[in-house]
């Protein structure tokens, strides 16, 4: 009887390590996978009408495709595109998640914006800086359907750029 307990007692153990071992596996790769957070929730509508800021303005048409760009000197040197009127492609980000990359994501949860010609990008992270432009808030909610801050770093520190509906 002894022997029928221990048996059953190390099958038992073996099952529960097994499932345990299958929890921490799944768990390790979804980590691998590294996929961008969205909520279970229906994306934003897309961006569309001027977004103004002192710097200039960005009108998009609501296609979650084009816009039409339209920055001063000081923008757009920060950005590094020509100043003045462009109409680029835009696409959100997740900021880098290896080993991917950036990759494009809803508006609500991303970390940079890029823009895009036929033959040139440029990604601006999104964000929010602090008042002594010494830190920055980046990530969930920053980007809004009625608000789009760039983000700048530079040797000074942190400043935004918010573009206002």
């Amino acid at each position: 009887m002894k022997i029928i307990m221990k048996i059953i007692g190390i099958i038992l153990l073996v099952i529960l390590a097994g499932s345990g071992y299958l929890v921490y596996r799944n768990s390790i790769s979804d980590l691998r996978e590294n996929k961008p957070y969205e909520p279970d929730t229906p994306a934003p509508a897309p961006h569309d009408g001027v977004f103004t800021s002192e710097h200039g303005t960005m009108t998009f048409n609501g296609d979650n495709e084009t816009v039409v760009v339209n920055f001063d000197d000081t923008l757009a040197d920060l950005v590094g595109i020509p100043a003045g009127e462009h109409k680029m492609k835009y696409e959100f980000l997740s900021g880098d998640l290896p080993p991917h990359g950036s990759m494009p994501i809803r508006y609500d949860v991303a970390h940079e914006l890029r823009f895009s010609t036929e033959k040139d990008s440029y990604v601006v992270q999104v964000g929010i800086a602090a008042e002594d432009g010494s830190s920055a808030t980046v990530g969930r909610d920053m980007v809004t359907g009625e608000r789009i801050p760039l983000l700048f770093r530079g040797e000074k520190g942190s400043f935004s750029v918010i573009f206002n509906k």
